[in-house]
């Protein structure tokens, strides 16, 4: 479900990649930021508690008139003094705050009795309340009315009352955090843009080198060759390929020059010696020879169709299909042939219609060699537009399907020699649905009685 959504181009899964590996990063920095920024408010509120338990309880501070007090007034204040423990009935204590504070305190000496360190609002504080109200000025800075205090309370060994000290709890720095999502922001910016503009760089030449490499079928068609572009290795990969492309382009000339002078060369003597068997007087031995000869020339044309295929010479043509199988199906039922066209559906697709021709009169050819008649109709699927030829014959084994499709192979004692046929039909068929983006398709009709029905070949052509 998850690959539905996951680019598919080389650029968009790099900066896919270094956009999780940069986020995990600054996740992990985050992570270690927010705990080392806990770890020194805590240091700061637990140093601040047990100074004010060490201390002297009494502690003379000079106040300001800021404050609220005369130049060189002092003022006597005092932790709060208790005969039972601060923590009242419903409050918890923290424990890991009460164990940092107690390792401090003993670090200093302290004998500890009990201790208990816990947080509450200010407001439910008496004592904070009265100290609030008496002195804003001097509290309303530290204490905020809606906020928290940590209160610790301590008794010592040798002493009968609890000494209760307390602190502000400290806001959390945002601004860190803020730091880091603005850091991040940054990185990619610089980072991700950057990327994307050096891949950009590279994908452009090497999407351009996949749209030539699809589209070559072996002929160049007078193109000049690709521009080299992009880094030194796509540069040199570019340059590779118009080498590969000029050496294919090369073969396959050569191929149809050799292939045409072998079919000029095979068909002067086969017209020759179709001219010489009428000398024959045996009229069975002339019309064995006359079949030969034919059977020969039929095979050589699939050859060489079977050879140029891949490079056709006529240009795509937008044609209707419905048309184009009407008028096949016209020329074997007025050659007494048992073809009849079935459900057609109206689809107009550039093809080769020459070629197209020939691959439906093979594939009809079959169904009445094999099976005597022949059912055709054209379909579309939404993706796909169906041309389906059904027989009545005895069908293919399922596992020689494929095998079927290959050159000169021919299937069981039904389908042999004598029937006529090189074993080229099914594999030129194959070939010219294929060039034109399409599949040929092979499947046993299954009758009733769950015996095999006949044989369907299907030519599915991408709408």
């Amino acid at each position: 479900m998850i690959r539905r959504f996951l680019p598919k181009s080389l650029l968009g899964q790099m900066l896919l990649s270094v956009a999780l590996a940069l986020l995990l990063a600054q996740v992990l920095s985050g992570v270690l930021l927010y705990r080392a920024e806990h770890r020194r408010l805590e240091s700061s509120l637990i140093s601040q508690l047990a100074f004010q338990l060490v201390r002297d309880p009494r502690v003379d501070v000079r106040d300001d008139p800021q404050r609220g007090g005369k130049r060189g007034e002092r003022r006597r204040m005092r932790i709060e003094r208790a005969l039972e423990s601060p923590q009242v009935l419903g409050e918890m204590s923290d424990p890991d705050r009460e164990q940092a504070l107690r390792e401090v305190l003993q670090d200093q000496g302290v004998e500890i009795a009990e201790l208990v360190v816990l947080t509450r609002e200010v407001e439910n504080d008496r004592f904070m309340r009265e100290r609030l109200r008496n002195a804003p000025r001097l509290y309303g800075d530290r204490y905020d009315p809606g906020g928290q205090i940590v209160l610790a309370g301590l008794k010592r060994n040798d002493s009968d009352r609890w000494m209760v000290a307390r602190a502000p709890l400290p806001p959390r720095n945002v601004g860190a955090f803020r730091g880091v999502i603005f850091q991040t922001l940054i990185l990619y910016i610089v980072l991700v843009g950057g990327l994307a503009l050096l891949l950009r760089r590279i994908s452009r030449p090497l999407a351009a080198l996949t749209k030539r490499v699809e589209k070559f079928g072996g002929v160049t068609d007078g193109a000049e060759p690709m521009e080299p572009s992009g880094p030194e290795d796509t540069r040199r990969l570019i340059a590779a390929h118009n080498a590969m492309e000029a050496r294919i382009a090369g073969l396959l000339d050569e191929k149809d020059v050799m292939l045409g002078a072998i079919g000029h060369d095979l068909k002067t003597p086969l017209a020759a010696l179709r001219v010489r068997i009428e000398s024959v007087e045996d009229e069975t031995e002339r019309l064995k020879m006359a079949h030969t000869i034919e059977d020969i020339t039929s095979s050589l044309d699939d050859i060489l169709s079977l050879a140029r295929v891949g490079r056709p010479s006529d240009p795509l043509e937008r044609t209707e299909l419905s048309a184009l199988v009407a008028s096949v199906v016209e020329e074997y039922e007025d050659m007494g042939d048992d073809v009849a066209l079935g459900e057609t559906q109206r689809v107009a697709l550039p093809v080769r219609t020459t070629w197209l021709r020939r691959a439906l009169r093979n594939l009809i050819g079959n169904a009445l060699r094999y099976g005597g008649q022949a059912r055709i109709s054209l379909t579309k699927n939404g993706t796909d537009a169906i041309v389906r030829i059904a027989d009545t014959g005895p069908g293919i084994p399922d596992d020689q399907i494929e095998s079927m499709l290959e050159p000169f192979t021919r299937g069981d004692t039904s389908r042999n020699r004598e029937t006529g046929g090189a074993g080229l039909g099914l594999t030129l068929a194959r070939a010219i649905a294929e060039q034109h983006g399409g599949t040929l398709v092979l499947a046993n009709r299954i009758g009733k009685n769950g015996s095999v029905g006949g044989l369907v070949a299907e030519i599915r052509l991408p709408l």
